[in-house]
């Protein structure tokens, strides 16, 4: 689950909710956390947004993926190919995609731009 989609969920986006409350597994990339952690501190809510976010944290099927060797491996990858194409996206968004890639799961997301990066699955969502 990528930001926008963790952001939809929390605003009631039916599609959103219905697949986290369907999944048997949903993968939370640290750099999700961080960047929603970063939002939450630009706003009004920081506290009710972080019990917000932990109580969704310790639901049994939310696993949180940290980085480490393997998906370093794949973000540089996934950069280098990337700059081949000439078609950048977010920096955040590539360290998403090489954590789904180490997973073998798929990004769910709002941002099209995942679908540039061939070697991860992606399920586009609509607003």
């Amino acid at each position: 689950m990528d930001t926008c989609a963790y952001s939809q969920f929390k605003r009631g986006n039916q599609t959103a909710s219905d697949l986290v409350s369907k999944a048997r597994w949903v993968g939370m990339p640290v750099i999700v956390l961080g960047e929603l952690r970063t939002g939450f501190r630009s706003g009004k809510y920081f506290d009710r947004n972080e019990l917000e976010l932990q109580a969704f944290l310790n639901n049994p099927v939310v696993h949180i993926l940290d980085v480490d060797e393997i998906a370093s491996s794949h973000y540089s990858e996934t950069v280098a190919e990337l700059r081949l194409a000439g078609t950048p996206i977010p920096t955040n968004d590539i360290w998403v995609a090489a954590i789904a890639i180490r997973e073998g799961a798929v990004v769910v997301t709002y941002d099209g731009h995942f679908k540039l990066i061939h070697r991860v699955a992606t399920h586009l969502l609509s607003i």
